[in-house]
């Protein structure tokens, strides 16, 4: 099980894309893993034949756990262990002791507790192991048969048995389980990506000449989001609870995955930063009009324009000007840690869970790369495809509660960060407007901050800049 090294200890097993007896190439992916933070694919680092899956789909397994052994020998024979030569170096066995050395100055000489070089693949860290390439040096012969069997103990192929191939096209994991999906050939190709990488319209545009199979979500052209907290389901659906039983009371779900991970940060959050809670109900009419304006205007085609938009232009204005509010609390060194960038949280919701991806320096992009970022972000949340690296360090965060009908509310800080902004439901009401009542766009903005580092008067700046900005939005000509 990986370690994708964000501290993560477990992750539950969702689907098996392999079985045993099959096989197997480098960089394949054979099963999809949910972790604290997202659903992720693994692929196999090897070139082989599926030996044994050790854990069935649906269970939670430590990280470092052995999860698939794949027989890397060049015949498909599961491998033997080698019988020691005259000053053959020791072969350790798939069992916790290691088989006993003939020379006992080497086996000291190994460190203890090794850890995996490459991330997600290698040997438990309470193992004792070799690598080959020092066995080699020792013992100045390495034949085939004997790299093949290390290879697979040690949890790496030897270069000599599975050599990697030079004009293997380049294309992430997630895209080449899309090719397999769809039945496309990776060789015939053309990237468009950078550095000649295939991306996964480059997939769909080979695919299109045929009819596509009847699979998951990734095959579809991912949907235009309508708002930061999508409902749809993703491609992988949350592990349900089952079948009710007639007469039942009671249905137990199990808490992992996602939902663990969100109710510990929550409670953490809650029990130590000290929240506070400002709200503001504002007409937005002259922002809804900007939002009809831009949607027709030629430089933003193709680009999903929405209030949120807006709202996150304004925000970032706000920041702008009170760059205080954009900071961190260091307990350990007892700092107020300021960012001079900005990396915008959208909170999401999706069957999994409540997730936090952000777009990175958003204070560095224009209203058309916002716009892009945003709407890349929230079709990504809805796939289930959002990597853990996307929700890592968030500076502020945006949580759009309006898309459900809801007035406002009161958002608790994501970890690590001194502000949220809750967006409400935009409603036509009855506004005084140039001294007459008239229907106007309105809505209620809401803005919790850590009371450590943020004064009631710098949140109190900050709400009414981005309710300023959003009620003439000219102001984001002036503010700039």
């Amino acid at each position: 099980m990986p370690d994708v090294g964000e501290g993560l200890t477990e992750a539950e097993i969702l689907k098996w894309y392999v079985q045993p007896g099959d096989t197997v190439t480098d960089g394949q992916v054979v099963c999809e893993v949910e972790t604290a933070k997202a659903a992720v694919e693994l692929p196999c680092p090897f070139d082989g034949v599926v030996h044994e899956l050790r854990f069935p789909e649906g269970t939670t397994v430590d990280v470092g756990e052995v999860i698939i052994s794949v027989n890397v020998a060049p015949d498909g024979a599961a491998p033997e262990a080698p019988e020691a030569p005259g000053a053959a170096a020791p072969a350790p066995a798939p069992a916790p002791a290691p088989a006993a050395p003939e020379s006992g100055a080497e086996a000291e000489a190994e460190p203890q507790g090794r850890q995996p070089v490459l991330v997600g693949y290698g040997v438990a860290a309470s193992s004792t192991k070799r690598r080959p390439r020092k066995q080699a040096a020792a013992t100045g012969a390495a034949p085939a048969a004997r790299a093949a069997v290390q290879g697979e103990l040690n949890g790496r192929a030897p270069a000599p048995v599975s050599p990697v191939p030079q004009a293997r096209p380049l294309a992430k994991p997630p895209v080449r389980k899309l090719a397999k999906d769809l039945g496309v050939d990776l060789a015939v190709v053309v990237p468009t990506g950078p550095d000649g990488i295939i991306t996964r319209e480059d997939v769909h545009r080979a695919a299109a000449p045929a009819p596509a199979p009847a699979v998951p979500a990734p095959s579809q052209p991912r949907p235009q989001p309508q708002a930061p907290a999508p409902a749809a389901a993703p491609e992988t659906a949350a592990p349900a609870a089952g079948p009710v039983a007639a007469g039942a009371r009671e249905t137990r779900v199990p808490i992992k995955g996602v939902r663990k991970a969100t109710a510990q940060a929550m409670v953490g959050s809650a029990f130590t930063a000290p929240h506070v809670t400002e709200f503001v109900t504002v007409d937005v009419t002259r922002t809804m009009r900007l939002v009809e304006e831009l949607k027709a205007d030629k430089d933003m085609a193709g680009l999903r324009v929405n209030p949120l938009l807006l709202v996150a232009k304004a925000l970032l204005v706000a920041i702008r000007r009170h760059p205080e509010i954009n900071a961190s609390w260091d307990e350990a060194a007892q700092e107020i840690v300021v960012k001079h960038y900005v990396n915008l949280g959208i909170a999401a919701a999706t069957p999994r869970g409540l997730i936090v991806p952000n777009i990175k320096d958003a204070h560095a992009k224009t209203l058309p790369e916002l716009a892009a970022a945003l709407g890349e972000l929230v079709a990504t949340a809805r796939e289930g495809r959002t990597t853990p690296a996307a929700m890592q360090g968030g500076t502020v965060t945006i949580t759009n509660v309006g898309v459900f009908g809801v007035d406002t509310g009161t958002p608790i800080l994501n970890p690590g960060e001194s502000a949220i902004l809750a967006v409400g439901a935009i409603k036509l009401q009855p506004w005084v407007h140039k001294g007459k009542v008239k229907p106007r766009h309105v809505t209620t903005l809401a803005l919790s901050f850590d009371h450590r580092l943020v004064d009631g008067e710098l949140g109190s700046k900050v709400l009414a800049d981005v309710a300023a900005v959003l009620e003439h939005p000219k102001r984001l000509i002036t503010w700039a």
